[in-house]
């Protein structure tokens, strides 16, 4: 993995889950990671921790990506202070799972202002520096749920849709430059996410036996940013069920639709 040595590698969301977990595994490969969060305190914490176990300076701004601003503010600081941006990992975000007609107005905004403006507003911060260096690789974390919607995850599914729209289009506009774009679509992941998003527990039970470990998803992160592709899928049979959907979709709710409503 020596590609990622003397790398910047930026990382939204990285206070926990797999977004530490991937500041760690690029710090052991020599890069060093800029983290991104809006609490101060894990922020340190994991810098701490990378900075007294590998050879290399981890740093941290704390910012809430739904503010343009701060998106402004904290990136112009970053390059000022460390040069370039190699690598952006737009990983923030977060879900609320809810029937359309019980969900509250307030979250839906938050998920949008967050899921998809947060990448938006981060995505163009870093783009016109790697167009004009002809290089640089921006990976936004979407979901399974942006492909297969499930019941009770409407407006979540809707933001990862978002995402995934917004990844391929970005992905033709830079096709000239040496610019790569990925996208990362994971099914549930064993994290704090399910706190918020799953606050009957319910969901968790019923899919605890197919839920990915936040280090095994890390890992395949980190090794896309050495190798870069279109999209990561994980796990791949569940992107079956979604070629399946865009193939025959009536079918598919017909057979699938049961299955799929663990929520």
């Amino acid at each position: 993995m020596k590609e990622l040595i003397g790398k910047n590698i930026v990382i939204t969301g990285a206070s926990s889950g797999i977004g530490e977990k991937i500041a760690l595994n690029v710090a052991l490969q020599g890069a060093r990671p800029i983290l991104l969060a809006r609490s101060e305190d894990k922020l340190t914490a994991i810098c701490e921790n990378i900075n007294n176990q590998f050879h290399v300076q981890a740093i941290y701004y704390s910012l809430d990506v739904s503010d343009a601003n701060q998106v402004k503010e904290v990136f112009a600081k970053i390059y000022r202070e460390v040069g370039f941006i190699d690598i952006l990992l737009n990983n923030a975000g977060f879900g609320v799972f809810d029937m359309v007609h019980e969900a509250s107005m307030t979250d839906i905004d938050r998920m949008f202002q967050v899921n998809v403006m947060g990448v938006i507003a981060c995505t163009k911060e870093v783009l016109p520096s790697m167009l004009e260096r002809n290089r640089g690789h921006i990976i936004n974390v979407a979901s399974q749920a942006g492909k297969l919607a499930t019941p009770k995850s409407s407006a979540y599914a809707a933001t990862k849709h978002a995402v995934l729209g917004f990844t391929n289009s970005l992905r033709m506009e830079v096709s000239p430059a040496n610019v790569n774009i990925s996208a990362v679509n994971p099914g549930p992941i064993e994290t704090a996410f399910f706190t918020t998003a799953d606050k009957s527990g319910n969901y968790v039970k019923n899919v605890q036996k197919y839920m990915l470990s936040s280090e095994k998803v890390a890992d395949k992160v980190t090794k896309l940013m050495i190798r870069p592709k279109r999209e990561l899928n994980l796990p791949i049979w569940m992107n079956w069920g979604s070629v399946l959907y865009n193939l025959f979709p009536g079918i598919a709710d017909k057979l699938v639709g049961g299955i799929l409503n663990k929520k």
